[in-house]
Formats: C-alpha cells, sequence, structure tokens
C-alpha cells in the first residue's frame, strides 16, 4: 500500500468502485487498472462498494479498509448510504463521503482525478486538492450532469439553480475537465463556461473483456427463453430510467396478446416499486445483478436489448448499459428523447431504433418491428459491435487518458 510520503502518479477520488458491476464503477476501476498495468503508482480512494442496490455489500460495512487491486492501491471510507437516494439523503450522503475523502491519506501525488458523480463529495475534495496539493494536476472526470438532470427529471428552481452553481464552480476550478460526449464538452463550455481548451472527450468503454462467440441457442434454453421476443433491460433501476412506463408496457403487451417478454436485470432504487406494479403480470421478469459471463450470456440470449430513459431527460447522461449493448451484437430499442444524446449514439452506430420515451404503445410497436426482420436486427446488431470496436476501444481511450493527464510529461508533485 501506498504511504502518507510515497508518491502516486495518480490519485482518483470518486465514490463508485468495483465490485459494484453497473454504472461508474467498472469504468473507474479499468482506467485505474490499466493506468498500473502501464507502470504508473495509482492510489483510489472510493466508498465501501453499494451500487446500484444502495446497500453496503456483505463483508464491507467497515469504517475504512485498504486492499490491493491488480497492483492499484485502494482506500475505501464508510459514508451514509440512504436507501432512497433522492433529495436530503441524498445530498448527506454526497457530503459525509466527501468530507470523509478529503481527511484520508492523499500522499503526495501528481494528478488527482475526481470522478463526478457524485458532485458535492467531488466539489469538497476539489478544495482539499487546491489545500494541500497545489501543484498537482487537478481533473474532473464527468459521467453525468448533474445540473441538467435535475432540469430534466425534476423541473428548475432553487435546486437546480444550486446544482449549477456548485458544478460550474467545480468544472471551472480544475485544470482539466474530461468528457464522456461531444454534446456533453459542448454544455459545459456553453452552460458552464468552460474554457473549451481545457475539456476533452474520451469516450466511455465496455468492461467486459474480449470472449468466444456465445451459443444463443444454449443461451436461451439455460434462461428458459423459447419461443419468444425477449426485451432486456440491463442495469440500474432509478428514477431517470423511468421504467414504470415499461411496466405499462408490458401490460400493454399482454392485452394485445403480444408474443413479447420483457426482463428488467438489475438492481436500484426504484426496483421493489416497479416489482409491486408489475405484480400479475405473467410476460415481465426481475433478475438479480450477474457476474460478468452471466450477464454477457444474457445480453447475447436478448432478442432485442432496451435503453429507456424518463420522459424529459435528454442532455444528463450517456447510459453507460449501451457499451455492453453494442459489444453483445443484439439491436437496441431506445425509448428517450428522439432529440437527446442516447438518440445520437444509438442512431450513430446505426446499432437499433428510437421511439420516444413515455409511449409504452410506441414501446411494444418498436418491439414488434425489431422482432418482425430478424436480418434487420441481425445487422443492427452487428453494426453496434462495429461501432464498439471502432469508436469504443478500451486501449484508446486509456491511451487518451493518459495523454489528458500528461502521464507522459514530468509534472510537479504535490
Amino acid at each position: 500500500m501506498t504511504g502518507a510520503d510515497e508518491r502516486n502518479d495518480v490519485l482518483i477520488v470518486g465514490i463508485n468502485y468495483p465490485p459494484e458491476r453497473t454504472g461508474i464503477g467498472p469504468y473507474t476501476g479499468a482506467l485505474a487498472r490499466a493506468l498500473a498495468a502501464r507502470g504508473r503508482a495509482i492510489r483510489v480512494i472510493t466508498a465501501q462498494p453499494h451500487y446500484p442496490e444502495w446497500e453496503i455489500y456483505e463483508g464491507y460495512k467497515r469504517w475504512k479498509s485498504d486492499e490491493d487491486d491488480a497492483g492499484v492501491a485502494v482506500h475505501r471510507v464508510l459514508h451514509y448510504v440512504p436507501r432512497r437516494p433522492q433529495g436530503l439523503p441524498r445530498l448527506l450522503s454526497e457530503i459525509t463521503l466527501g468530507a470523509r475523502s478529503a481527511f484520508a491519506r492523499w500522499g503526495r501525488t501528481d494528478v488527482v482525478l475526481l470522478v463526478s458523480p457524485a458532485l458535492f463529495s467531488s466539489a469538497i475534495a476539489r478544495l482539499r486538492a487546491r489545500l494541500t496539493h497545489r501543484d498537482a494536476e487537478l481533473a474532473v472526470w464527468i459521467q453525468d450532469l448533474y445540473g441538467r438532470g435535475q432540469q430534466e427529471t425534476s423541473g428548475g428552481g432553487t435546486v437546480a439553480k444550486i446544482l449549477h452553481a456548485v458544478e460550474g464552480n467545480l468544472l471551472r476550478g480544475t485544470d482539466r475537465v474530461i468528457v464522456i460526449h461531444d454534446r456533453f464538452k459542448r454544455a459545459v463550455v456553453d452552460d458552464y463556461g468552460v474554457d473549451p481548451a481545457k475539456v476533452s472527450v474520451v469516450r466511455n468503454w465496455t468492461h467486459l473483456r474480449p470472449h468466444a462467440p456465445i451459443d444463443r441457442a444454449a443461451a436461451r434454453r439455460e434462461r428458459g427463453w423459447r419461443d419468444e421476443t425477449v426485451i432486456l433491460h440491463a442495469g440500474n433501476m432509478g428514477v431517470k430510467q423511468g421504467l414504470e412506463h415499461v411496466v405499462i408496457a408490458a401490460r400493454r403487451a399482454e392485452e394485445r396478446g403480444e408474443n413479447l417478454r420483457f426482463v428488467m436485470l438489475g438492481d436500484g432504487g426504484e426496483r421493489a416499486r416497479l416489482e409491486q406494479a408489475a405484480e400479475g403480470l405473467g410476460n415481465l421478469d426481475f433478475l438479480a445483478p450477474l457476474d460478468d459471463d452471466a450477464f454477457r450470456g444474457a445480453l447475447a440470449a436478448a432478442d432485442i436489448l432496451l435503453v429507456h430513459e424518463a420522459p424529459g431527460v435528454s442532455e444528463m447522461a450517456v447510459p453507460s448499459k449501451l457499451t455492453s449493448y453494442f459489444d453483445a451484437g443484439r439491436p437496441v430499442l431506445a425509448a428517450t428523447d428522439p432529440a437527446g444524446v442516447t438518440a445520437d449514439e444509438v442512431r450513430a452506430a446505426e446499432a437499433g431504433i428510437v421511439v420516444p420515451s413515455g409511449d409504452p404503445d410506441a414501446l411494444v410497436d418498436g418491439a414488434l418491428e425489431l422482432a418482425s426482420d430478424a436480418s434487420r436486427a441481425d445487422a443492427l446488431g452487428a453494426n453496434g459491435r462495429a461501432y464498439r470496436e471502432a469508436v469504443l476501444a478500451e486501449d484508446a481511450a486509456i491511451d487518451a487518458f493518459a495523454a489528458v493527464l500528461k502521464l507522459d510529461e514530468t509534472v510537479g508533485v504535490g
């Protein structure tokens, strides 16, 4: 482990890290491990794993702990984890994480990389960096835009203004801003007044390892999926996904006698409510999170991979599930704002079709459209796979991070 007087090439501070399998954690873990494999000294300060269940994993409920993860020195801190991560409980969660991270042992470092979300803990960590590590390069890696998210999911008002102010201060107060999409770059420049010269785009990638072709027929038999069209949604079940509309779509499909099966794979703050709403439906299943191999098999076995966003969500995030969806080689059905960033990504990959979010009948019709033409569905899936290999390759992303963080240059030691 890294001692207080030892030097890190990069210190990463963020809320999510493996063994969390969905969301931001796999990307942070992959970046840290890849940089360590290139001979860099990497230290991570993160929370005890709790996402997407918002419940600390068994065996991890400790005030603090240290571990070695493939050469990465990982320091975990315990913070307040609310069962429903909204409003004041979410704010308290981020503040407690920020305080624990700020008072943790950082050591000397060339680069401090903050991962947002979580916004408020990143803002607190930025203050620590500016006070004690003034010579270190300070960067922030933006996965979601909080201000946009509040505006899109809850409307404007005082909360949106506060989030916008805190986020803008964080972005303008760092040396480098790394975003995951070109539209994010436009947003941070236009909406937050960030100098475009210090904003870099580094695309997310699939965290799944290269693998041999999967026997789809065998994978379907393993899950009991036979002569029906399976529409699979994988990942977090939270507010911004708007999955209550998928429950309604399943009900409509059942009423219409359509041979469709909807599957929700994963966990999240809204899962219990969704399961309650789906009681009595024979064409909607819920599956617990899976390990990487089983997850990959489930994606390959599905006929259609569903990304769903709540009505109004347009610019706040690029769903991390898309990288794994494209890797699976199955067609994507995106229920989202047709003018939003997710729709742009699916169209850029030519990997699926887009229907408006909040319209259950359109969702059912979109699934039937894909199910009616197997050749087209296979072609869309192949397009997604090609896009993942050409645009979303991990090695290219790690190379870009090394360049943005100036790891090939001599930088000051904090």
